[in-house]
């Protein structure tokens, strides 16, 4: 079951929601860099390439993951009818979000997200 609020849009502004860093981009990143690193050199030289492949491999997948992760984003401040203010973050939907909406704030397991009210 989830929890309506009904309210109005007081102002929206676009935001950016920084890019996860799950490890996964870090991971991967490593292991290419350290196999790539493993053929430069002979002998000890391998290990060392190795070992600086995957170091800058892990950093290099880091930031790809940050980056492609990242999002375009909507800060909307609601005035409820209860006179309290809420400011939600959301991916940008379809239909913009402008002062004045009536709107309502669907939250359900910790996660709220803000809609058109359908009564307008």
């Amino acid at each position: 079951m989830s929890t309506v609020l009904d309210g109005v849009v007081i102002s929206t502004r676009p935001v950016t929601v920084e890019g996860s860093q799950s490890g996964v981009g870090a991971g991967a990143g490593a292991v290419a860099g350290g196999v790539a690193g493993a053929h430069v050199g002979k002998g000890s030289g391998t290990i060392v390439g190795g070992t600086v492949g995957a170091v800058a491999g892990g950093v290099a997948g880091n930031a790809v993951e940050r980056q492609v992760t990242r999002e375009e984003a909507v800060e909307i401040l609601v005035q409820l009818a209860s006179g309290e203010r809420r400011a939600i973050v959301q991916a940008k939907g379809s239909e913009p979000l402008k002062p004045g909406d009536a709107v309502m704030i669907i939250s359900e397991g910790g996660r709220s997200r803000v809609v058109k009210s359908p009564r307008g």
